[in-house]
């Protein structure tokens, strides 16, 4: 039996296996599978500018908004089969396109990256971004009981060459 919902009688797009997105036609608003949240299911606004992740934890509504600049990009996944708007966290990236063709794939990708002004990247040959450091004001102080003491000022010593040494011997 298929989900019915008020508007249409027809199960909403990324209910099934299959997932089309229409870049062209943006805002969206979709349920996708999310193994984490109650009923295994979020629902997603996607905009040109921000994305909204709503869901519920043991029962607990959650919205995130993330703005669109902060994905790492568009990428192909699991053999060419889905395209899925990336984030650093995997549990913020937004599947795009589920079971389609291969050549229409590779368009929507070309497309969706084009829309959100975002890179094309091939999870494949991905690495992982490396860890920021969380940027700290403090750092570069000198400690608090050196603060308390004078900078000596450096000099440079005198260096004697081609002399004699004297050497003092008990």
């Amino acid at each position: 039996m298929r989900r019915q919902t008020s508007a249409c009688g027809v199960a909403p797009a990324g209910s099934g296996r299959s997932l089309r997105l229409d870049p062209l036609s943006l805002p969206v608003r979709f349920d996708a599978h999310d193994p984490r949240a109650d009923g295994y299911t979020r629902q997603i606004e996607l905009h040109r500018e921000r994305v909204v992740l709503r869901r519920a934890v043991r029962g607990m509504q959650m919205a995130i908004n993330v703005r669109v600049s902060d994905f790492t990009g568009v990428a192909l996944r699991g053999n060419d089969e889905a395209l899925v708007l990336v984030h650093r966290d995997p549990s913020l990236s937004v599947p795009l396109l589920v079971g389609a063709e291969a050549d229409e794939l590779t368009e929507a990708w070309a497309i969706w990256s084009e829309i959100f002004a975002l890179p094309q990247l091939d999870e494949g040959a991905r690495k992982p971004a490396a860890r920021r450091r969380r940027a700290n004001a403090i750092r570069a102080r000198r400690p608090k009981f050196l603060m308390r003491r004078r900078v000596a000022m450096t000099r440079e010593l005198p260096v004697h060459r081609d002399e004699r040494e004297i050497i003092a011997r008990n």
